[in-house]
């Protein structure tokens, strides 16, 4: 049996992105850097050189809403725009991961995400 996102979840992360990007569009710092950092979250991949435990972790931390969150309050609550606006576009690559169906990473393989199979773990189920 093929797990793949439901359709739910993958709108959910089409939301996210969205708002995420008219939020941006408001109270961000300018589209250069909204398009020089959108995918630094992907950076986290490196942690997979050391390791599936330690790249699912690194990915995980960097590709969970815990982190932005944390930084869009820290900006809010210190009036500090530029954390705020780093803050959505961290969260707008999170929700377009998601729309693409790629969820937080299993350490014991990379194709298995909370929001199902993907890759040649998709291809072998």
């Amino acid at each position: 049996m093929t797990v793949v996102a439901p359709v739910w979840q993958r709108l959910e992360g089409l939301a996210l992105l969205a708002v995420a990007v008219l939020a941006y569009a408001r109270f961000g710092e300018g589209w250069l850097l909204f398009a020089v950092l959108f995918l630094a979250p992907d950076l986290s991949f490196l942690g997979y050189l050391a390791g599936p435990r330690l790249g699912a972790w690194a990915y995980n931390i960097a590709h969970s809403l815990i982190g932005p969150l944390l930084l869009a309050a820290t900006g809010g609550l210190t009036g500090g725009g530029l954390p705020v606006a780093l803050a959505l576009i961290w969260l707008a690559h999170v929700g377009f991961d998601r729309a693409l169906g790629y969820g937080l990473k299993s350490p014991d393989s990379f194709g298995i995400t909370h929001l199902g199979l993907i890759g040649k773990a998709r291809a072998a189920a």
